[in-house]
């Protein structure tokens, strides 16, 4: 890979912040971890990505949650905040999945970390009841 002109390396980062900032200035607000809890506790979410069903959270009190891929086990785990990001860990995978969580007009809209071109997860319907569980957590 060839390296950047010095020119380039100044201007790289500002092209980057501006998609980043354009990409805020379309989904909304981006949720603090006040925000995300006061929206998300209690729910259960039903996600979207690319208008395809995706998956499925309860959040719990205490910052804890359960999650499945829609069709899939679920799994429990918890979120905190970190660098205005908000991320999960699973009893499967101890490994931070963090994303950016937005206020948009038609909802609560999701970037995973690290991919800013990759689809949103978009909550499509939530539900104040527990989310049906399939395998070894059943009933959870």
């Amino acid at each position: 890979m060839r390296a950047l002109t010095s020119t380039a390396a100044l201007v790289a980062p500002l092209l980057i912040f501006g998609a980043v900032a354009a990409a805020a200035a379309e989904t909304g607000h981006v949720l603090s971890a006040e925000e995300f809890d006061a929206a998300t506790v209690g729910r259960t979410l039903y996600y979207n990505s690319g208008g395809q069903p995706y998956g499925v959270e309860q959040y719990l009190p205490g910052r804890k949650v359960i999650w499945a891929f829609l069709g899939d086990d679920c799994k429990k785990g918890e979120w905190y905040e970190e660098a205005g990001n908000i991320c999960f860990v699973y009893e499967d995978n101890p490994a931070p999945q963090c994303w950016t969580f937005y206020q948009g007009a038609g909802g609560l809209v999701a970037r995973f970390l690290g991919d800013p071109s990759g689809l949103p997860l978009v909550a499509v319907e939530q539900s104040p009841e527990a989310m049906a569980c399939l395998g070894p957590n059943v009933g959870v």
